[in-house]
C-alpha cells in the first residue's frame, strides 16, 4: 500500500465524525478466476479484491480512510508493532443469505471487543460504529466474493497495529486499522468429526491480570509452541489450565469449551466461567443463548480435570465442545495427558453438540428466524 491516491471518489458514507471515506478505483479479478478459487476457498487462503485502511496518530485522531486495492503495507523496519507487539484483531463472518442479501453476525460485539483489547493495549479505540462502517464498506464492494456454497463463508479480519517508527517501550503515537476479508469454505467439508486434545502441562496461555480476555497477536504466537507439542503426541489441538494451580480447564487454542452433563432433554451445559483469563467468545455468548431457548441449563462456573476425567469415566459428562467462529462447534473426542489418556462419551459428535452446531448455522445462513436480531444486513440482493 502507498500513500498515492489512485482514482478515487469521496462516499456517502464517512468512517467516523468528521473523516470521509474515500472508495479507490479497485482492480478486479475476472469473474472466470473469482469463480475458481470460490469452488474450493480453503480457509485463509485467497483474499478479496479491496481492503480498508484507516490512519491514527496522537492529536490528529483517525484519518485518510479509504477502500483501496489489496495489497502489501509499506512499513520503516522500526515500526512499533515489529518489536513491541501492540498488534489487535478479530474475526467475523459474512453470510450468504437465501433472499440474496449478505449479512454479519452480531458484528456490534466484534467491535465492542475490539475497543476492549485497544484499551488493555494501550492503544486508541476505534470507534465502535466507524468499525462497523469499514466492515459494511469491504463486504458491501466485494460481495461478488461472499459464497454460496453449503456453509461456506466470508471471513472478514479487521486488525489494529502500531505502526510509528522509533525504539523504546512506550505506546505508539502511529498506527494502522485495517480490514482483509477472505472467503472461506465449510470447516468439515467431509462431515463434522471429533478432534482429540492434548492437556498442556508445560505452557499456560493467559495469567490473572494478563491478556488473556483479549484479542491481542502476541497470545497466539505464545501457543504455538505447545500445539507443536499437541500434534506432536497426534492430537489436533491444546487444551490450555489455569495458571495458578494447573487444575481447571480453561480453553481449547482459541476456543471456548462447552461439557454436557447427562443426556437428552434433561441435558445441561457447562462451560468454564470468564475469570480475566478467557477470551470472551461471541459464539461462546451465542450458544448460552440458544441452549436456554432449548431449555437446557447453562452453568458458567471452574472445571478441574479431575472432574472431565472422572466425569467421562461415570458417564455424568456425556459430550465435550469446542467453539469458536471458524469452526462454530468443534466436538472432542479424546484427550490425552501425561496423567492418562480418556476417550469422551462414544468418540462420536454428541446429539446435543449437533443439535446446538445446526441450530446456530441455520441463523447465521438464514435458515431459520433470527429471534435476537445477531443478522446484521450489509448488502442488498445483487
Amino acid at each position: 500500500m502507498t500513500d498515492t491516491l489512485a482514482d478515487s471518489r469521496t462516499s456517502s458514507r464517512s468512517f467516523s465524525e468528521g473523516v470521509p471515506l474515500v472508495v479507490e478505483d479497485v482492480p478486479r479479478r475476472s469473474t472466470t478466476e473469482r469463480t475458481r478459487l470460490l469452488e474450493d476457498p480453503g480457509f485463509g487462503r485467497y483474499f478479496t479484491d479491496s481492503m480498508f485502511v484507516a490512519r491514527y496518530r496522537t492529536g490528529e485522531g483517525w484519518y485518510d480512510a479509504r477502500l483501496t486495492a489489496y495489497g502489501p503495507l509499506q512499513m520503516d523496519p522500526s515500526a512499533a508493532t515489529l518489536h513491541y507487539a501492540q498488534s489487535i484483531f478479530e474475526g467475523l463472518k459474512a453470510y450468504a443469505q437465501p433472499d440474496g442479501t449478505v449479512a454479519t453476525f452480531r458484528p456490534e460485539s466484534n467491535a465492542a471487543r475490539f475497543t476492549r483489547s485497544a484499551a488493555r493495549l494501550a492503544m486508541p479505540p476505534v470507534p465502535e460504529a466507524a468499525f462497523l462502517t469499514a466492515v459494511d464498506a469491504l463486504v458491501d464492494a466485494d460481495r461478488d466474493w461472499v459464497p454460496t456454497g453449503p456453509d461456506q463463508t466470508l471471513y472478514l479480519r479487521p486488525y489494529e497495529m502500531a505502526v510509528e517508527p522509533f525504539l523504546g517501550v512506550r505506546p505508539a503515537d502511529e498506527y494502522l486499522f485495517i480490514v482483509i476479508a477472505s472467503p472461506a469454505g465449510a470447516y468439515f467439508p467431509r462431515g463434522v468429526q471429533p478432534v482429540t486434545v492434548y492437556l498442556s502441562e508445560d505452557y499456560i496461555r493467559a495469567a490473572p491480570g494478563g491478556t488473556g480476555d483479549v484479542k491481542c497477536a502476541g497470545n497466539y504466537a505464545a501457543s504455538l509452541l505447545a500445539q507443536e507439542q499437541a500434534i506432536a503426541a497426534g492430537c489436533d489441538q491444546v487444551v490450555w489450565l489455569d495458571a495458578m494451580e494447573k487444575r481447571y480447564v480453561e480453553e481449547m487454542g482459541g476456543m471456548n469449551l462447552f461439557f454436557v452433563l447427562g443426556s437428552g432433554a434433561d441435558a445441561e451445559l457447562v462451560t468454564p466461567e470468564l475469570t480475566g483469563t478467557l477470551l470472551p467468545g461471541i459464539t461462546r455468548d451465542s450458544l448460552i443463548t440458544v441452549a436456554r431457548e432449548q431449555g437446557h441449563p447453562v452453568t458458567e462456573r471452574k472445571v478441574s480435570v479431575d472432574e472431565w476425567r472422572s466425569g467421562v469415566a461415570d458417564g455424568s459428562i456425556t459430550e465435550t465442545f469446542a467453539c469458536g467462529t471458524a469452526a462454530v462447534i468443534t466436538p472432542v473426542g479424546a484427550v490425552k495427558a501425561r496423567t492418562g489418556d480418556f476417550p469422551v462419551g462414544t468418540g462420536e459428535p454428541g446429539p446435543l453438540t449437533m443439535q446446538l452446531r445446526t441450530h446456530l448455522l441455520d441463523i447465521q445462513h438464514g435458515r431459520v428466524p433470527d429471534r435476537h436480531g445477531w443478522l446484521h444486513r450489509v448488502a442488498s440482493a445483487a
